[in-house]
């Protein structure tokens, strides 16, 4: 098996040596080649390169951003429905919500091991994914479409996300109080928390117009809160297209309703009542805004939209598990 590892060398939580062990433990079992990524975007070229040349297998170590960056390069022409990329993953970063939602270990060292055992297995599973674009007719049509593996989000998570990477750019480590802090900046900043300026728009269906917070999952749970799992979107999943969970007011006695219901969420039950919106396996929708707002995707800040077009894709690719 010819593979290529892809290695974040800020992943949060891996050190140069725990790297070296990791590689040296994949490459008694695959003719391995292992790369550092040296720049934003590295992942991607890498993933692409790895796809062009026919690569069996792409193994990202890092966070959430090093396999989005890796899956967007495996993806650069679209998924071959007769020939699936394959991807693995070993979490590197603080939350590894991908890694976590297809069940694998949340240990580096731990997740090599399944990985290996998988790989002499030969387990693994196709996975569906989210494509977000600018949409056509509006400014950000030139946008050009970028996959996403469990989350995307327009407007207020994506101011909290875009604080966060503020922060992180001046020094400051990426830790759960970091995001709540950046969180409970943006509710107070936030201009337009009580009348929402989104519009959801599908086919078939009546817009749903004023929304504030536009969370969009292609898995569950959405998150974690250190150990917890937090569930958006509880019925979300990798083989169904996306779902939806937006709210049309962040009074602060919605924003204590609805917070305190995601932090007692179960797969089971997610956050409700007169002020969210629940949606279930959009496989097309739009999201439009009447002012710009800030947008992110698998956690990393893309900057201000006004309009994005969602697509939700069943069979994209197959990840070792």
């Amino acid at each position: 098996m010819r593979a290529l590892l892809v290695a974040n060398p800020a992943a949060t939580t891996t050190s140069a040596r725990t790297r070296d062990v990791l590689i040296h433990a994949l490459a008694s079992e695959m003719k391995l080649e292992a790369v550092t990524t040296e720049y934003r975007g590295h992942a991607r070229d890498l993933g692409r390169k790895a796809a062009h040349e026919g690569l069996d297998l792409v193994v990202a170590l890092g966070g959430d951003g090093t396999v989005n960056e890796v899956v967007n390069g495996l993806l650069h022409n679209g998924p071959d429905p007769d020939r699936l990329p394959r991807l693995a993953v070993v979490p590197g970063g603080s939350t590894n919500v991908f890694a976590r939602a297809l069940g694998l270990p949340n240990d580096a060292v731990e997740a090599t091991g399944a990985l290996l055992d998988a790989l002499r297995e030969e387990r693994e599973r196709t996975v569906g994914l989210g494509l977000a674009a600018g949409t056509p007719g509006t400014e950000d049509e030139s946008v050009p479409a970028r996959w996403f593996t469990f989350c995307a989000g327009f407007g207020f998570d994506a101011g909290v996300v875009g604080r966060v990477e503020q922060q992180r750019e001046r020094g400051k480590r990426s830790t759960h109080a970091l995001y709540v802090r950046q969180l409970m900046r943006q509710f107070w900043e936030e201009p337009n928390r009580r009348h929402g300026t989104v519009t959801l728009e599908r086919p078939g269906a009546d817009p749903v117009p004023g929304l504030v917070l536009s969370i969009v999952c292609n898995t569950s749970p959405w998150t974690y809160l250190g150990n917890r799992p937090l569930y958006a979107s509880p019925e979300a999943s990798f083989d169904t297209a996306l779902d939806v969970l937006a709210l049309n007011r962040l009074s602060t006695p919605a924003v204590a309703r609805y917070a305190t219901q995601l932090l007692t969420s179960t797969p089971e039950r997610g956050p409700h009542g007169k002020h969210a919106v629940s949606l279930h396996d959009l496989t097309d929708f739009t999201l439009h805004s009447k002012v710009p707002l800030p947008f992110q995707m698998d956690g990393d800040h893309l900057g201000l939209r006004t309009s994005v077009r969602f697509t939700g894709v069943r069979r994209a690719l197959r990840v070792i598990v």
